[in-house]
């Protein structure tokens, strides 16, 4: 794909803007989505504030439609509450909203994944006596069961993209192929994984994550160093658009204004 005509120089943006523009595109208007805090926040944020206003955004702590003025610090932030349509008891979001099938895509960070998307936010390490203690799941794993879908951002370092995981968190596709239905989940699993070097998907058929588009810049060989497994990549392999002017001035301002109000505190 060629760059859009207002899109900006390559030089003109880091990879992580990148990285959140990526996959804030991926967000369509309308849809519900549970949102994670972090890039996914910063994400579907400037999705919101872009071309998806009509998205329903939920977080894990009660609001539904939050519109967020910054971006919040935690799932417990009171800009959350301020400007949503309804905030609700946690039990529901879960029960009524999310494990019914209401949401229809989850937007989720990681510390730690696999081939098959599977997602460790726990520990690395023997569990007993590891050498990282995570942040831990959340509900993260209610959202990997049974969101419609389920698209990941994490920066993409051999670290990061295991060939195993020390302990799975979240379930993505299982162990490939059909394995995932076995475990009686409702949602799709792990359909996008979005890095600062490109966009992975996975195989239709064996559900292994393969690269199936490169960012600006970003290089096969990049992305294969970067894999701590043998990294699988498309045949119509495509270039992702470049952050337009009105993306870049829009998540910008977002973080402007997240600082300052930060340094208010």
């Amino acid at each position: 794909m060629s760059d859009r005509t207002s899109g900006a120089t390559e030089a003109s943006y880091t990879t992580d803007e990148m990285m959140t523009v990526a996959a804030s595109r991926e967000l369509k208007d309308g849809v519900v989505c549970f949102v994670g805090i972090g890039l996914p926040s910063e994400a579907t944020n400037l999705a919101l504030a872009t071309h998806a206003p009509n998205c329903v955004l939920i977080y894990e702590s009660g609001t539904i439609g939050a519109k967020p003025d910054v971006l919040p610090l935690s799932i417990g932030d009171g800009v959350l509450a301020e400007h949503a349509d309804s905030v609700v008891s946690v039990p529901e979001i879960f029960n009524y909203w999310l494990q019914a099938g209401r949401v229809d895509v989850g937007f989720l960070g990681a510390a730690q994944m696999d081939r098959y998307g599977n997602i460790n936010t726990t520990v690395v390490g023997p569990y007993e006596s590891p050498k990282v203690r995570l942040p831990g799941a959340g509900g993260a794993p209610e959202i990997a069961a049974s969101a419609r879908e389920v698209i990941v951002i994490l920066r993409q370092k051999p670290r990061a993209f295991v060939e195993e995981l020390a302990f799975v968190t979240s379930v993505g596709h299982y162990h490939g192929g059909e394995s995932r239905k076995g475990l009686g989940y409702q949602g799709a699993g792990v359909t996008m994984v979005v890095t600062d070097l490109g966009i992975l998907r996975p195989d239709p058929e064996t559900k292994e994550l393969m690269l199936s588009a490169l960012h600006p810049g970003a290089t096969v060989e990049q992305a294969r160093e970067a894999t701590g497994w043998e990294l699988r990549v498309a045949e119509d392999l495509a270039e992702t658009d470049s952050p337009t002017e009105d993306e870049l001035r829009i998540l910008r301002d977002l973080h402007a204004r997240t600082e300052a109000a930060r340094k208010k505190t």
